[in-house]
């Protein structure tokens, strides 16, 4: 194992420990799944659910699975054979991810700040219906802008 990967590994337990602990938890985003909600060098404040409340659909949630935290919304919630499934996708997923249970959920996200540091309003990354192809389409769009601008030195 490299040190790196070591060291991912322990600060996701930490994460975890101070979740399961009450605490809220601060995570840079390092992807651009829920684009254009939670941009790419996002600060993002994760913190657990009360124990009286639950997920509810629209909610962007933190769950595990061994690679780390992913944060993405959730679009669905059922049940099959007497257990809760619930199925979360990223604002800019072209498919939604496999269904996880109660215990791999860590918290919600409580408060975006985007990579400049201002705060994200709510209403910004709160939107309950993304139009998932349009985000696709943006984010294409503005990787090609920056892709041409590291070519020509702009």
């Amino acid at each position: 194992m490299t040190s790196e990967r070591l060291s991912n590994t322990v600060l996701m337990e930490i994460g975890f420990m101070l979740l399961s602990e009450g605490k809220t938890v601060r995570i840079r985003a390092d992807g651009n799944s829920m684009y254009p909600s939670i941009k790419a060098g996002s600060i993002i404040f994760v913190e657990p659910y009360e124990p009286e409340t639950k997920p509810r659909r629209g909610d962007i949630i933190a769950w595990t699975r061994d690679s780390g935290f992913i944060v993405h919304r959730l679009v669905s919630i059922y049940s099959q054979k007497m257990q809760r499934h619930y199925v979360t996708r990223g604002d800019c997923c072209a498919a939604e991810d496999k269904p996880i249970t109660i215990d791999q959920i860590v918290g919600k996200v409580v408060r975006v700040e985007n990579p400049e540091g201002k705060v994200v309003p709510p209403e910004k990354y709160s939107n309950k219906n993304p139009n998932y192809s349009r985000n696709r389409r943006m984010l294409r769009i503005i990787s090609q802008i920056y892709r041409l601008k590291r070519v020509f030195g702009l």
